[in-house]
């Protein structure tokens, strides 16, 4: 496990690597923003995918009980969730679940609520399904966010909402929701009739001093409010195997889902995929335990380099995940431009916050998750766009 080696993804038809020119007009920009990792994925999951080739013949496949079986102890281990096999559904990815459970819990019209800022397909997801989509401003508190309940529960009543669409955690921001937050989310979405689909993708991404809960645990009568999103893709870097579950306790909201993955073919994952997630979940536990160390130094370098080098720059330490939302507000420079200053002066790739949402308008997201000097050189890049706007 040597997370200091440096691979060359370049002409891999890396989306990360492979599409700078076209994503930052610039063919020199060092890519520092899609949420996949520079890190050589574990070895236990690319042994399980050479004896899928070794097998030879690359035919149907199904779930086997052995990758039930994978979830469920990965669930109880690392999130104190008892579920059983009948509880899971798979899907190619959270994304596609989150299309289903918008297609097959609302209809069209209808409204959903999100946070502002959060991952821009949430938004996306929404509006090309013909639903009303709404926002929740989140609060900015002593360096992280906090949940606007009282927005939120207006909007609940005004609105009608019918579903509301959780980053937990957050992301952009890397907030961990604490179980009190999570409580009394859950409790107004069942008082207003809302449904809860907790996107937890970046749950086994939490450092040492937070706790990553799924509201599901929380209380037994939640089991029929919540669906839970979950994938070993994000974790183990091996998003292209295309792989995720949902975990669904309520029986009227599975079998609604079932219903449009049987219309849409979205409840099948491929032989990969489910080799892949086996593989990460059964045999892949250590190199998990090194991955978090590595992002807790890297993180450490990321911060230590701001306060020494930019300390007037705000930022928010992240609870969670390989992002760091730093402020970019000092430039001067209209949200929308962001991203292309970054690339021009300073060539280096970044999200810009307004893609987030409005409420991420001054806002840059940078992956950490990269080989120390990657990083170095992709922060002294980033020092340099400020250095030359206040020459």
């Amino acid at each position: 496990m040597d997370f200091e080696k440096i691979i060359d993804r370049k002409q891999t038809d890396s989306v990360k690597w492979d599409t700078i020119e076209e994503t930052f007009n610039h063919p020199d920009v060092l890519p520092l923003w899609i949420a996949d990792m520079d890190f050589d994925s574990p070895l236990p999951i690319k042994d399980a995918l050479r004896r899928v080739i070794d097998e030879e013949i690359l035919g149907y496949s199904f779930p086997g009980n052995s990758l039930l079986e994978a979830i469920i102890e990965w669930q109880k281990d690392y999130h104190d969730m008892r579920i059983e096999e009948n509880d899971i559904l798979f899907s190619p990815g959270v994304l596609s679940s989150i299309a289903v459970t918008i297609a097959s819990l609302t209809e069209p019209g209808d409204s959903i609520l999100i946070h502002d800022p959060v991952y821009p397909p949430f938004y996306s997801m929404c509006e090309k399904n013909n639903r009303h989509i709404f926002r929740s401003s989140l609060i900015l508190s002593e360096g992280r966010y906090e949940m606007n309940f009282k927005d939120m529960e207006s909007q609940f009543k005004k609105k009608n909402i019918k579903l509301f669409i959780l980053s937990n955690p957050h992301n952009p921001g890397g907030r961990v929701w604490s179980k009190e937050e999570l409580i009394r989310l859950t409790d107004l979405c069942i008082k207003y009739g809302v449904i809860l689909i907790s996107d937890e993708i970046h749950s086994d991404l939490v450092y040492h001093e937070n706790t990553c809960v799924s509201p599901v645990t929380l209380n037994e009568s939640y089991k029929n409010w919540i669906v839970t999103l979950h994938s070993a893709t994000k974790t183990f870097n091996i998003a292209g195997v295309k792989a995720s579950f949902m975990i669904v306790f309520n029986e009227m909201l599975k079998n609604k889902i079932i219903k449009v993955q049987e219309e849409t073919e979205l409840g099948v994952i491929n032989t990969f995929g489910m080799r892949a997630t086996e593989a990460a979940f059964s045999n892949s536990r250590e190199w998990h335990k090194v991955l978090l160390s590595k992002l807790e130094s890297n993180r450490r370098i990321v911060i230590d380099y701001f306060d020494k080098n930019l300390p007037n720059i705000s930022y928010m330490n992240p609870e969670s995940t390989y992002l760091f939302w730093f402020n970019a507000s000092s430039l001067e420079i209209n949200p929308s431009e962001l991203r292309g200053t970054f690339a021009d002066i300073g060539k280096v790739g970044l999200n810009d916050g307004i893609s987030y949402g409005p409420n991420g308008g001054p806002y840059m997201r940078l992956n950490f998750a990269v080989p120390e000097p990657i990083l170095i050189e992709g922060l002294n890049r980033i020092k340099s766009v400020f250095d030359h706007f206040s020459k």
